[in-house]
């Protein structure tokens, strides 16, 4: 009976301590800033692609400006309805501030916006960058700039979680899904972070369900795979980078080094990819999609501390890429009822040009990027609207 009961609380403590290293899982972001410097010494303008390019180099506009050049391209996208919830950890400051400036400068309209702490009270700052704070506050304006950018019209929401757990994390999804519920059911939900996959994770995978909502996230910043870019109810949202001649025309995109991508090792492969199932076999793949991450991008942020700022700041990576794609589906205005809903459609466009321009350059760890779904890029980049 001893034996017994040994082994018992012996079991007990296995689970508990299980549990435990679950709570604890850290989550992580996907920016970067260009030059450390630049928290120091900020831009006086803007550096690097904005607003105007991204829409002219993925066709959101109706005029395009030849060579999508950074300077003299100045046409903005116009669409957007309903609701875009971005959600973060900790507190970005300025949010509302920083907003409006990065808007009036591009000649976007007011933004809609408010911003919510998930826990109900305020979160430590994200601009401190102690407590493994990292590059929180940086990350925040990038995240509501560029989905404002991409859906002008939208309802922007930062959703602050208390914390980078997981836990936290994923209450402030749940109080990003009952948001969208209340709010008319039909929204996106763009989260930049993520973790290396781990057993379990498939569990998490409820989180992304809420009916009318359509989920992104950015495969990380480095090669390989990460959760919840993984997850079978998610828009997995991989990088590429700008190429420019001496001129400073846009040539074309190509697959960025640095970007996320693989076979999952945990998630079986969703119905929207049985067509690539001969590439990814039995296992989910992402990307599904891919935009700008590797150049330097235009964000402005004021938020001081080590891991903010103090104006305009240039930054890379595919926390560039998720909440601009969120922002363009949500433009496009087909608010399909989930992310599998919006995966099956755009997967039923492969190969078609006019929906995706299919990215055949570059690399991301032992990827490359090839003709038709890879590794790398997805399905490719945006063009246009149709098809999403």
């Amino acid at each position: 009976m001893k034996k017994n009961l040994s082994l018992l609380f012996a079991f007990a403590v296995l689970i508990s301590a299980m549990a435990t290293a679950q709570e604890a899982r850290q989550f992580h972001n996907h920016v970067r800033i260009l030059d450390p410097n630049q928290f120091i010494h900020p831009f006086a303008t803007p550096q690097g692609e904005n607003p105007a390019t991204f829409a002219c180099i993925y066709n959101l506009v109706s005029t395009i400006n030849p060579g999508c050049p950074i300077d003299g391209t100045t046409a903005v996208p116009t669409g957007g309805r309903g609701v875009i919830v971005i959600v973060d950890a900790y507190d970005y400051p300025t949010a509302a501030s920083d907003l409006s400036v990065f808007s009036t400068q591009f000649g976007l309209p007011p933004a809609k916006f408010a911003k919510m702490y998930a826990s109900g009270k305020k979160p430590s700052s994200g601009c401190s960058g102690t407590g493994g704070l990292g590059n929180w506050g940086l990350e925040e304006s990038l995240d509501i700039e560029y989905a404002h950018a991409m859906a002008p019209h939208a309802i922007i929401v930062l959703m602050e979680a208390a914390s980078a757990s997981n836990t936290d994390l994923f209450a402030a999804v749940q109080k990003a899904n009952a948001l969208i519920a209340a709010h008319g059911g039909k929204g996106e939900v763009s989260m930049s972070w993520g973790e290396g996959e781990f057993s379990g994770e498939t569990a998490d995978d409820s989180n992304f369900t809420q009916t009318g909502v359509t989920y992104f996230a950015s495969t990380g910043d480095s090669p390989g795979t990460e959760y919840p870019s993984t997850s079978v109810n998610i828009v997995a949202v991989g990088g590429t980078v700008i190429d420019r001649n001496s001129s400073g025309d846009y040539t074309g995109q190509t697959a960025w080094s640095d970007g996320g991508g693989g076979d999952s090792s945990q998630e079986p492969i969703p119905s929207f990819q049985s067509a690539i199932s001969g590439i990814v076999g039995k296992h989910r793949g992402v990307p599904d999609v891919s935009l700008i991450a590797g150049t330097g991008t235009a964000i402005y942020n004021t938020g001081g501390g080590i891991s903010c700022g103090s104006g305009w700041e240039e930054v890379e990576g595919t926390s560039i890429a998720a909440p601009s794609t969120a922002g363009i589906i949500n433009a496009a205005g087909t608010f399909n009822t989930s992310s599998n809903a919006e995966n099956t459609e755009m997967y039923s466009n492969l190969g078609d040009s006019a929906v995706f321009t299919d990215i055949t350059t570059g690399s991301c760890g032992t990827h490359s990027a090839t003709s038709g779904w890879d590794f790398c890029t997805g399905l490719g980049v945006p063009n246009g609207y149709s098809g999403k």
